[in-house]
């Protein structure tokens, strides 16, 4: 991988673990995800603007789908990430999502695009599938209630199906119809406000309470998701997906470790040790 990218890719794990250590702490839900996508939107509006005006993209039909399924993707992700963080743990919910999210990709390259793996990526897909069975398994000392900690691995791989739809809708959009990534990033932070709000409307009293209580949460999440997202696309504009996707998600290995020591979560000895078995098996994949 070149030297650029992979400083990109790097600094966007340290960013997405960043992002949802804070996703965790808030109280989740739709109310939190309407204010973090609109406080996104805004945040980023005035580079977008100085973008518009020097380097005005050609939208086309094709163009316009890929936005419309990648701000449909992506909500659906968030939605089902934040409900994760409400049963499980951080150093649960996360690895599982980003784990079983490039081993569902992989299958979704072999079934659209007929790839055919190698006996690297085979054995990639049975570390990942380890990792996380090892992941969801009680420590001898867990306290933790088995009901949360098996809502906790359903909805990381909930997530992770989302995670690989966007994953591949995305790198399309951004190789084939070539269109500049931080653009294509806020016009799909501008319609996931526009789908939530309806819904956001009607919550007024959780939208006021994660205003007062987690205001923080939502702009640090506004500022580091989309800006970990936009590395990363940065970075597959020129470099390709199978090297790109391996090396991100060693924000699963620093996810954990977050949610294991800034937030005393059980089992994390264990915990460390699947993530570890994922990230080999995410990396297997990639160069299967």
């Amino acid at each position: 991988m070149d030297l650029a990218a992979l400083i990109l890719v790097i600094l966007a794990a340290f960013c997405h673990a960043g992002w949802n250590l804070l996703a965790k702490r808030s109280s989740g839900g739709v109310a939190f995800v309407w204010l973090v996508q609109g406080s996104g939107m805004l945040l980023y509006a005035p580079l977008v603007i100085v973008l518009l005006v020097r380097n005005p993209p050609e939208l086309s039909l094709a163009l316009l789908a890929a936005i419309i399924a990648s701000a449909v993707f992506h909500l659906s992700y968030f939605l089902s990430l934040q409900r994760g963080y409400r049963s499980g743990d951080l150093s649960l919910v996360y690895p599982v999502a980003r784990g079983t999210g490039p081993a569902l990709a992989t299958v979704g390259a072999i079934l659209v695009y007929g790839e055919r793996p190698g006996p690297i990526a085979i054995l990639g897909a049975v570390l990942v599938i380890s990792g996380v069975i090892f992941m969801s398994m009680a420590g001898r000392h867990t306290a933790a209630d088995p009901h949360a900690r098996r809502e906790g691995v359903k909805w990381g791989m909930i997530t992770g199906v989302f995670i690989a739809s966007y994953s591949m809708n995305d790198s399309f959009a951004v190789s084939a119809l070539g269109i500049f990534p931080f653009f294509y990033l806020w016009l799909g932070d501008v319609l996931r406000t526009v789908l939530l709000t309806p819904l956001a409307l009607r919550r007024l009293p959780s939208v006021r309470h994660e205003l007062t209580a987690h205001r923080r949460e939502i702009l640090g999440v506004a500022f580091l998701s989309p800006l970990s997202y936009l590395l990363v696309l940065f970075a597959l504009s020129f470099t390709p997906l199978s090297y790109v996707a391996p090396a991100r998600e060693m924000s699963i290995l620093i996810g954990t470790i977050m949610g294991s020591t800034l937030l005393s979560e059980e089992d994390g000895k264990r915990r460390i040790l699947a993530a570890v078995l994922i990230v080999g098996g995410v990396v297997a994949l990639a160069v299967g």
